[in-house]
């Protein structure tokens, strides 16, 4: 595996690739890498014949006041986990190499609508920066195809909708969210969990799937149910932020004569923020 940190070698890599008409994946990561991370990359290699893994800190996606600075970044740990999957090229951009004008100055990609919505609300201006490196990743890489964990829905939406737009010839791959054993998704930020904090977790993914199985047992009172999950987080120690029942393509507010929902939630445990989505198909 070799390790680049500039664009112009980057680019020369890619090229030499091209040059041979071989296929090209891209797996964006902000690195502390775990299972959820390794298994897009499984995916690409079996897409691809060629795997570019990037890792970088967005501070674009980050607001006033969240976690950029306690992120955690393992580099060593990443690059040895990297190497073992087999990975031809890891790029580590640093911040100015990514916005060598600035990130004030720096052009912003916005996705209008669904970036408002949901996470966009409570994380004012986070899709953009994620639309604006994603975009810019894409650009500098111009893979074949890039895999994205589907743990943040939204943002593969955000991601799906932008690369549409602008006509980018690239195919944006949902992959299936990894969990632990007790169902709890993989997460960086589930390292600021406590011991106690830990057991408690796999509540979110609890509740999630207790009301996909009420809606598929036929209930159809959509609010009294998001109000029956908000409420059983509250109980478990959560303090949620948002849960809604949408429509799985448009992430519309759901109604009865949707059959492909998907379950997007947020809730704080601690001062981890955890985030999950449970996908119900009304027609199975």
């Amino acid at each position: 595996m070799r390790t680049v940190h500039s664009v112009k070698d980057l680019r020369a890599q890619v090229k030499a690739w091209r040059q041979k008409g071989e296929r090209v994946a891209l797996v964006p990561t902000m690195g502390n890498l775990h299972e959820g991370h390794l298994t897009l990359v499984r995916e690409a290699k079996h897409q691809a014949d060629r795997v570019v893994v990037s890792i970088f800190v967005n501070p674009l996606q980050f607001g006033a006041g969240e976690d950029l600075g306690a992120y955690p970044r393992t580099p060593e740990e990443d690059s040895a986990a990297l190497f073992d999957e087999g990975v031809d090229l890891l790029f580590m951009p640093s911040v100015e190499v990514l916005y060598p004008n600035g990130m004030d100055d720096h052009t912003k990609v916005e996705v209008p609508g669904i970036s408002e919505l949901y996470c966009g609300q409570t994380r004012p201006g986070h899709f953009r920066g994620v639309a604006t490196v994603v975009c810019k990743l894409l650009n500098l890489v111009q893979p074949d195809l890039a895999c994205f964990g589907m743990k943040d829905y939204q943002q593969l939406a955000v991601i799906r909708r932008m690369v549409d737009d602008l006509a980018m010839p690239v195919d944006i791959q949902g992959v299936p969210t990894v969990r632990a054993e007790d169902g709890l998704a993989l997460s960086s930020r589930n390292g600021y969990l406590t011991g106690e904090e830990r057991a408690k977790a796999p509540a979110l993914y609890a509740a999630l799937t207790a009301m996909a199985d009420a809606l598929k047992g036929g209930r159809r009172d959509f609010e009294a149910l998001v109000d029956e999950a908000k409420a059983k987080l509250s109980e478990a120690g959560f303090t949620p932020d948002y849960l809604y029942l949408l429509n799985a393509q448009s992430l519309a507010t759901a109604t009865g004569e949707d059959q492909e929902l998907v379950i997007l939630a947020a809730a704080y445990l601690g001062k981890a923020r955890l985030i999950d989505n449970l996908l119900v198909d009304l027609q199975a």
